[in-house]
């Protein structure tokens, strides 16, 4: 895909970008940070800056469901938290269509001293229902989330898992027109993950957008209408599952052979496992 998308008068798209920048100043980032930050003031010298996304060009319509994939730290979690408006973009514009549900970390808006079913009644207000709405769709997230006697006990009590499922089923229950996820299929049991797909699928077969963060390629290539591979805040290649999973798969291997021959170069050959 190319930097940025280009002036359309379509108007039939739940999410689109062009030319999105996140910049992050690194003034703070390492020791003796403070005493360089001072000095930066005093002589007038720019901070030190990083850039998480750029230019950035999306596109996502009704109806799909696109896997955004790439290494740690290439800035897919920070392009979901721009779609769900928890970042203001530092360049660019985002257009997002629609209500938006996301589960970008597992527990988050949580309060652990409260029960499942108290933090489905908060999440409600977190996301802007009605206490009516949140309590008409009250018992089809308790069932959905399928945690037993532990709806009625402490979050303090739940396991990742049990949290990643109570949250998972808050964020599908609200009839979202934009679900963004954030790595969170891949925790909790082998059944709930086959339910959780099956409700992405529902969602999509709705005409629901979804954008979801995985390293699940699995998932992608059988789930997902498109791909998407970013790498150091940029994207690499937009396009069919297959297609975006075997450049990934080309590239890790091609980063590791490079490590692997400068760690040669600099004499400390990796060790071989007895």
């Amino acid at each position: 895909m190319s930097d940025g998308l280009p002036p359309t008068t379509d108007t039939d798209f739940a999410i689109q970008t062009s030319d999105l920048g996140v910049r992050y100043s690194l003034r703070f980032s390492r020791k003796k940070s403070m005493q360089r930050t001072l000095s930066q003031l005093l002589t007038g010298q720019p901070a030190e800056q990083f850039w998480a996304l750029r230019h950035v060009g999306l596109r996502v319509v009704h109806g799909e469901s696109l896997a955004v994939i790439g290494p740690n730290g290439a800035g897919k979690s920070t392009l979901l938290q721009v779609l769900a408006g928890i970042i203001s973009p530092s360049e660019g514009v985002v257009d997002v269509r629609g209500h938006v549900s996301a589960l970008l970390t597992l527990g988050a808006g949580f309060d652990v001293e409260l029960t499942g079913r108290e933090n489905i009644l908060l999440a409600g207000a977190f996301l802007g229902l009605d206490d009516g709405v949140t309590r008409r769709l009250l018992p089809g997230i308790v069932e959905f989330a399928d945690l037993g006697q532990f709806i009625d006990a402490p979050l303090k009590t739940y396991s990742a898992g049990m949290r990643a499922r109570l949250g998972f089923s808050i964020a599908t229950s609200v009839d979202p027109d934009v679900l963004l996820l954030d790595e969170v299929l891949a925790t909790g049991d082998a059944t709930f993950r086959a339910k959780s797909k099956a409700r992405v699928l529902e969602l999509v077969e709705e005409a629901k957008a979804i954008v979801l963060v995985t390293h699940d390629m699995g998932w992608v290539k059988e789930y997902c209408n498109r791909a998407v591979l970013i790498e150091a805040g940029r994207v690499v290649i937009e396009g069919e599952p297959d297609e975006v999973v075997e450049r990934h798969r080309r590239n890790t291997e091609e980063a590791k052979r490079r490590k692997e021959e400068e760690a040669r170069a600099a004499g400390l050959a990796p060790v071989i496992a007895r």
